[in-house]
């Protein structure tokens, strides 16, 4: 089963307006994460996930699985490769749920909500 991570590529982190960057935050976060992610883990974007005050988001999920909404991150490679890590876990656990223990150290205090699965009717 795909563990899909959901990028949100509109995101931009406080004073990116003075960085004269021409990329958004979330689109230079979504091209790191799509460079790693393969196997059971699959990438799409979006534009706005909601979360502007938490940017850069994200959004693990697959079906049938708890998933989990995740901010505050940077564009860097550090951030992607846990994103990527933390998903690869996901993926590999039946209900979606990995054990605090198992977290990479960089995915620790940018949870901000988890989703139930919806039933299976």
């Amino acid at each position: 089963m795909t563990t899909w991570i959901t990028i949100c590529d509109t995101c931009k982190r406080e004073g990116w307006e003075a960085t004269g960057m021409e990329r958004t935050d979330g689109e230079s976060l979504a091209a790191l994460i799509e460079a790693l992610a393969d196997g059971p883990v699959a990438t799409r974007r979006v534009s706005c996930t909601m979360g502007c005050e938490r940017a850069c988001n994200i959004v693990v999920q697959a079906a049938g699985k708890i998933g989990y909404s995740l901010g505050r991150f940077a564009p860097t490679a550090e951030d992607a490769a846990a994103i990527v890590a933390y998903a690869r876990l996901h993926a590999a656990s039946q209900t979606g749920l990995v054990p605090f223990r198992d977290w990479p150290q960089g995915v620790k205090g940018h949870f901000v909500s988890r989703q139930i699965p919806l039933p299976q009717t």
